[in-house]
Protein backbone atom coordinates (compact mmCIF):
# COMPACT_ATOMS: atom_id res chain seq x y z
CA UNK A 1 0.00 0.00 0.00
CA UNK A 2 1.29 3.71 -0.96
CA UNK A 3 1.56 5.77 2.12
CA UNK A 4 2.14 9.04 3.42
CA UNK A 5 3.67 10.14 7.15
CA UNK A 6 3.93 13.34 8.62
CA UNK A 7 5.66 14.01 11.65
CA UNK A 8 4.40 17.37 13.62
CA UNK A 9 7.69 18.78 15.27
CA UNK A 10 5.28 21.50 16.10
CA UNK A 11 4.25 25.28 15.26
CA UNK A 12 4.86 24.63 11.30
CA UNK A 13 7.38 22.34 11.31
CA UNK A 14 6.72 18.87 9.50
CA UNK A 15 8.63 16.21 8.37
CA UNK A 16 6.54 14.63 5.22
CA UNK A 17 7.28 11.47 3.77
CA UNK A 18 5.82 10.20 0.72
CA UNK A 19 6.85 7.93 -2.60
CA UNK A 20 10.49 7.51 -0.53
CA UNK A 21 10.95 11.09 -0.93
CA UNK A 22 11.26 13.36 2.37
CA UNK A 23 10.17 16.86 2.64
CA UNK A 24 10.51 19.44 5.87
CA UNK A 25 8.48 22.35 5.82
CA UNK A 26 9.08 25.74 7.99
CA UNK A 27 11.69 24.40 9.81
CA UNK A 28 12.15 25.95 13.55
CA UNK A 29 14.94 23.61 15.06
CA UNK A 30 15.61 25.34 18.06
CA UNK A 31 13.88 26.13 21.38
CA UNK A 32 13.81 30.24 20.56
CA UNK A 33 13.11 32.23 18.09
CA UNK A 34 13.56 35.73 18.65
CA UNK A 35 10.94 36.80 21.15
CA UNK A 36 9.13 33.95 21.31
CA UNK A 37 10.46 30.38 23.47
CA UNK A 38 9.40 26.64 22.52
CA UNK A 39 7.18 25.68 25.51
CA UNK A 40 5.95 22.16 24.80
CA UNK A 41 7.60 19.01 22.81
CA UNK A 42 11.39 18.50 22.03
CA UNK A 43 13.42 20.51 19.68
CA UNK A 44 13.23 18.16 16.49
CA UNK A 45 15.49 15.44 15.99
CA UNK A 46 15.69 14.92 12.06
CA UNK A 47 16.31 11.26 10.84
CA UNK A 48 18.43 12.51 7.87
CA UNK A 49 18.97 15.23 5.42
CA UNK A 50 15.36 15.93 3.83
CA UNK A 51 15.18 15.74 0.31
CA UNK A 52 14.17 19.48 0.44
CA UNK A 53 13.10 22.16 2.18
CA UNK A 54 9.68 23.97 1.90
CA UNK A 55 9.56 27.48 3.38
CA UNK A 56 6.17 29.23 2.91
CA UNK A 57 6.41 33.38 3.87
CA UNK A 58 9.99 35.23 5.51
CA UNK A 59 8.29 35.31 8.74
CA UNK A 60 11.36 34.47 10.63
CA UNK A 61 8.87 31.53 12.83
CA UNK A 62 8.47 30.13 9.63
CA UNK A 63 11.81 31.65 7.62
CA UNK A 64 14.40 30.78 10.68
CA UNK A 65 17.76 31.25 9.54
CA UNK A 66 19.55 29.56 12.29
CA UNK A 67 17.55 26.38 11.61
CA UNK A 68 18.49 26.61 7.99
CA UNK A 69 22.19 26.89 8.69
CA UNK A 70 21.68 24.21 11.22
CA UNK A 71 20.17 21.67 8.57
CA UNK A 72 22.26 18.58 8.02
CA UNK A 73 23.02 18.03 3.86
CA UNK A 74 22.66 20.67 1.20
CA UNK A 75 18.89 20.36 0.48
CA UNK A 76 17.06 22.35 -1.52
CA UNK A 77 14.91 25.07 -0.72
CA UNK A 78 11.54 25.58 -1.85
CA UNK A 79 10.92 29.28 -1.25
CA UNK A 80 8.41 31.97 -2.37
CA UNK A 81 8.91 34.19 -5.60
CA UNK A 82 11.02 37.08 -4.17
CA UNK A 83 12.94 34.91 -1.30
CA UNK A 84 16.49 34.04 -3.05
CA UNK A 85 17.28 37.73 -2.83
CA UNK A 86 16.53 37.62 0.91
CA UNK A 87 18.73 34.99 1.40
CA UNK A 88 21.88 35.85 -0.52
CA UNK A 89 21.57 39.02 1.62
CA UNK A 90 21.08 37.34 4.84
CA UNK A 91 22.79 33.76 4.29
CA UNK A 92 25.06 34.19 1.47
CA UNK A 93 25.24 32.82 -2.34
CA UNK A 94 25.80 29.26 -1.59
CA UNK A 95 22.40 28.76 0.44
CA UNK A 96 20.91 31.21 -2.53
CA UNK A 97 21.98 28.59 -5.47
CA UNK A 98 20.41 25.73 -3.50
CA UNK A 99 16.72 28.23 -3.64
CA UNK A 100 13.81 26.98 -5.95
CA UNK A 101 11.32 30.30 -6.28
CA UNK A 102 7.75 29.32 -6.94
CA UNK A 103 5.16 31.55 -7.20
CA UNK A 104 1.27 30.01 -7.00
CA UNK A 105 1.11 27.87 -10.28
CA UNK A 106 4.44 26.55 -10.89
CA UNK A 107 6.17 23.57 -9.49
CA UNK A 108 9.20 21.45 -9.39
CA UNK A 109 10.02 18.26 -8.77
CA UNK A 110 11.66 16.48 -5.90
CA UNK A 111 12.44 12.62 -5.72
CA UNK A 112 9.27 11.15 -6.98
CA UNK A 113 7.31 13.96 -5.78
CA UNK A 114 5.90 17.10 -7.50
CA UNK A 115 5.58 19.90 -5.45
CA UNK A 116 3.03 22.93 -6.57
CA UNK A 117 2.96 26.17 -5.03
CA UNK A 118 -0.40 27.31 -4.15
CA UNK A 119 -1.63 30.70 -2.85
CA UNK A 120 -2.23 32.13 0.65
CA UNK A 121 -3.73 34.85 2.11
CA UNK A 122 -1.28 36.33 4.26
CA UNK A 123 1.66 39.23 4.12
CA UNK A 124 4.51 38.26 2.86
CA UNK A 125 7.21 40.71 4.64
CA UNK A 126 9.92 39.04 6.55
CA UNK A 127 7.96 41.81 9.16
CA UNK A 128 7.34 45.26 10.24
CA UNK A 129 11.14 46.51 10.94
CA UNK A 130 12.55 44.97 7.44
CA UNK A 131 11.63 46.54 3.52
CA UNK A 132 12.03 42.65 2.50
CA UNK A 133 9.36 41.17 1.18
CA UNK A 134 8.28 38.16 -1.11
CA UNK A 135 5.17 36.17 -1.87
CA UNK A 136 3.45 33.64 0.68
CA UNK A 137 2.56 30.35 -0.83
CA UNK A 138 1.12 27.59 0.81
CA UNK A 139 2.38 23.46 -1.12
CA UNK A 140 0.76 21.12 -2.30
CA UNK A 141 2.93 17.85 -2.42
CA UNK A 142 1.53 15.34 -5.28
CA UNK A 143 3.26 11.67 -4.86
CA UNK A 144 0.90 8.82 -3.53
CA UNK A 145 -1.64 11.27 -2.25
CA UNK A 146 -1.81 15.34 -2.40
CA UNK A 147 -0.60 16.88 1.04
CA UNK A 148 -1.26 20.53 1.79
CA UNK A 149 0.97 22.48 3.93
CA UNK A 150 -1.08 25.67 4.07
CA UNK A 151 1.43 27.42 5.75
CA UNK A 152 0.31 30.99 7.36
CA UNK A 153 -3.16 32.18 5.70
CA UNK A 154 -6.55 33.45 5.75
CA UNK A 155 -9.66 32.10 4.10
CA UNK A 156 -9.92 33.07 0.65
CA UNK A 157 -12.40 32.65 -2.08
CA UNK A 158 -9.74 30.39 -4.46
CA UNK A 159 -9.30 27.62 -1.59
CA UNK A 160 -11.87 25.57 -3.40
CA UNK A 161 -9.44 24.94 -6.13
CA UNK A 162 -6.56 23.69 -4.12
CA UNK A 163 -8.72 20.50 -3.23
CA UNK A 164 -9.19 17.91 -3.14
CA UNK A 165 -6.86 17.23 -0.44
CA UNK A 166 -5.64 13.59 1.20
CA UNK A 167 -3.84 15.62 4.00
CA UNK A 168 -4.21 18.80 5.19
CA UNK A 169 -1.56 20.30 7.46
CA UNK A 170 -3.65 22.85 8.61
CA UNK A 171 -2.81 26.48 10.90
CA UNK A 172 -5.40 26.81 13.91
CA UNK A 173 -4.08 29.07 16.08
CA UNK A 174 -0.63 31.36 16.74
CA UNK A 175 2.09 32.23 18.53
CA UNK A 176 0.60 34.77 20.95
CA UNK A 177 -2.28 36.62 22.41
CA UNK A 178 -2.08 39.77 20.45
CA UNK A 179 -1.12 38.64 16.97
CA UNK A 180 -4.83 38.71 15.38
CA UNK A 181 -7.09 37.20 13.15
CA UNK A 182 -5.87 39.02 10.21
CA UNK A 183 -4.22 36.60 7.34
CA UNK A 184 -4.50 33.59 9.95
CA UNK A 185 -7.42 30.79 10.86
CA UNK A 186 -8.71 30.16 14.02
CA UNK A 187 -9.96 26.58 14.73
CA UNK A 188 -13.36 27.37 13.32
CA UNK A 189 -12.06 29.13 9.96
CA UNK A 190 -9.56 26.02 9.61
CA UNK A 191 -12.51 23.72 9.60
CA UNK A 192 -14.28 26.05 7.01
CA UNK A 193 -10.61 25.88 5.03
CA UNK A 194 -10.67 21.84 5.09
CA UNK A 195 -14.22 21.69 3.74
CA UNK A 196 -12.81 24.01 0.86
CA UNK A 197 -10.32 21.61 -0.19
CA UNK A 198 -12.19 18.44 0.38
CA UNK A 199 -9.51 17.29 2.57
CA UNK A 200 -9.72 13.47 3.69
CA UNK A 201 -7.47 13.96 6.66
CA UNK A 202 -6.30 16.63 8.90
CA UNK A 203 -3.60 17.45 11.06
CA UNK A 204 -4.01 20.91 12.86
CA UNK A 205 -0.42 22.85 13.38
CA UNK A 206 0.83 26.36 14.24
CA UNK A 207 -0.46 26.34 17.36
CA UNK A 208 0.81 24.71 21.24
CA UNK A 209 4.18 25.15 20.73
CA UNK A 210 5.91 28.83 20.74
CA UNK A 211 4.75 31.35 23.01
CA UNK A 212 6.06 34.72 24.15
CA UNK A 213 8.81 34.53 26.90
CA UNK A 214 7.46 35.78 29.73
CA UNK A 215 3.47 35.15 28.93
CA UNK A 216 3.06 31.65 30.04
CA UNK A 217 0.17 32.12 31.70
CA UNK A 218 -1.31 34.87 29.96
CA UNK A 219 -4.74 33.74 27.70
CA UNK A 220 -2.88 29.74 28.09
CA UNK A 221 -5.74 28.94 26.68
CA UNK A 222 -5.13 30.16 22.98
CA UNK A 223 -1.79 28.12 23.30
CA UNK A 224 -3.35 24.89 24.65
CA UNK A 225 -6.80 24.77 22.77
CA UNK A 226 -6.71 25.33 19.38
CA UNK A 227 -6.14 21.77 18.04
CA UNK A 228 -8.70 19.75 20.17
CA UNK A 229 -11.17 22.94 19.46
CA UNK A 230 -10.50 22.43 15.98
CA UNK A 231 -11.18 18.43 16.20
CA UNK A 232 -14.45 18.98 17.80
CA UNK A 233 -15.68 21.16 15.54
CA UNK A 234 -14.74 19.43 12.62
CA UNK A 235 -16.32 16.34 14.27
CA UNK A 236 -19.57 18.12 13.88
CA UNK A 237 -19.22 20.23 11.13
CA UNK A 238 -16.82 18.21 8.44
CA UNK A 239 -17.74 14.74 10.03
CA UNK A 240 -16.34 12.82 6.80
CA UNK A 241 -12.89 14.54 7.27
CA UNK A 242 -10.47 12.31 9.58
CA UNK A 243 -9.11 14.71 11.97
CA UNK A 244 -5.69 13.80 14.10
CA UNK A 245 -4.48 15.85 16.87
CA UNK A 246 -0.66 15.02 17.23
CA UNK A 247 1.51 15.78 20.05
CA UNK A 248 5.07 17.21 18.79
CA UNK A 249 7.20 14.64 17.48
CA UNK A 250 4.18 12.27 16.75
CA UNK A 251 3.63 10.52 13.45
CA UNK A 252 0.35 9.69 11.51
CA UNK A 253 0.82 7.65 8.63
CA UNK A 254 -1.85 7.41 6.18
CA UNK A 255 -2.48 4.69 3.29
CA UNK A 256 -4.41 4.99 -0.01
CA UNK A 257 -8.16 4.45 1.08
CA UNK A 258 -7.94 4.82 4.51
Amino acid sequence: MSTTSVTWWGHSTVWLADSGTTLLTDPVLSGRVAHLRRMAGPIPRLPAPPDAVLLSHLHADHFHLASLRALPGSPPLIVPRGAAAFVAKTMGPAFARRCIELAPGEDTTVGAVRVRAVPAAHDGGRGPWSRERALAIGFVVEGSMRTWHAGDTGLFDEMTSIGPIDVALIPVGGWGPTLGSHGHLDAADAVEAIRRVKAGWAVPVHYGTLWPIGLGRVRAHMFHEPGPRFASLAAEQTPDVHVRVLAQGETLTVGRGE
